[in-house]
């Protein structure tokens, strides 16, 4: 049973953690910024995750917040990124109306800016940090933002098939483009080294301590890198491979035109 002197202990725990902290960054001559620090702890237990623990720095008590925001991701205990993806998607409705005004000014924004535009602030956007989020399943709720974006660019009405979009406008999918991050994340980190390679390397039986996933990044990442090496595609390249494949397979009329997909469409300025 989990009591409120095992919460005091895991409080004290962190608090010498924290001294242990301030000592290095004295050391180094490191100011922290408290402002902007928050307390957070997840746990698998229901019991142990709701109480809010205070964990104290310079006899100062960080505020506790239960979905904090590191490295840009928005983290909550239940995995499910939906609060990420959906102040992602503020942030890229944002990003697209830039770009919408950047298409109907007479700045000659001709289709190669529009085109470095649109993957300089939607898709670099969109996909930062995409190996931790990509499986979830509210990546939908990015899909009408940068499918708009790929719209300004090519110029295409709304009932264009939003399957089209990326190959009239010479820009990879999102999901290959995440899924390429993925397997390129799973190559680095089975380096030894690596912060993430005894999480690869052990049995997923013998993390029992962390939280459940329902989309993991270590199976969907083995599955990845098995099909790059099935194919003795080089991870660089897989991405590009995958999506000319499914070009190939594809039965649209659009095939017609396009026999294959490249970095321009036709008719654009190399």
């Amino acid at each position: 049973m989990h009591t409120d002197e095992d919460c005091q202990a895991v409080e004290g725990v962190l608090t010498k953690d924290m001294a242990t902290v301030g000592e290095y960054l004295q050391t180094w001559k490191v100011k922290l910024s408290t402002t902007k620090m928050v307390s957070a702890a997840f746990h698998p237990i229901n019991k142990v995750a709701k109480p809010e623990l205070k964990v104290k720095y310079n006899n100062e008590t960080l505020p506790f917040f239960s979905a904090p925001k590191y490295l840009g991701v928005t983290l909550v205990r239940w995995l499910k990124h939906r609060r990420h993806v959906e102040s992602l998607r503020k942030k890229l409705t944002s990003h697209v109306a830039l770009l919408r005004r950047l298409a109907g000014s007479n700045w000659g924004s001709g289709s190669t800016t529009l085109r470095i535009a649109t993957s300089a602030l939607v898709h670099s956007t969109a996909e930062y940090c995409a190996p931790v989020w990509c499986r979830s399943a509210h990546t939908h709720l990015i899909d009408p933002a940068i499918n708009d974006a790929l719209q300004i660019v090519t110029g295409c009405l709304r009932p264009t098939p939003v399957d089209n979009l990326p190959i009239l406008a010479g820009i990879q999918p999102a999901e290959l483009s995440c899924n390429g991050a993925t397997l390129s994340l799973e190559c680095r980190a089975m380096e030894p080294g690596h912060p993430l390679h005894s999480a690869l390397t052990c049995p997923l039986s013998a993390n029992t301590w962390r939280l459940k996933s329902r989309h993991p990044f270590i199976p969907a990442a083995q599955h990845l890198i098995s099909l790059s090496d099935n194919n003795n595609i080089h991870v660089a390249q897989w991405a590009d491979y995958q999506w000319n494949a499914e070009w190939v397979d594809n039965t649209t009329r659009l095939c017609m035109f396009i026999p294959d997909n490249g970095t321009h469409p036709p008719e654009w300025p190399s």
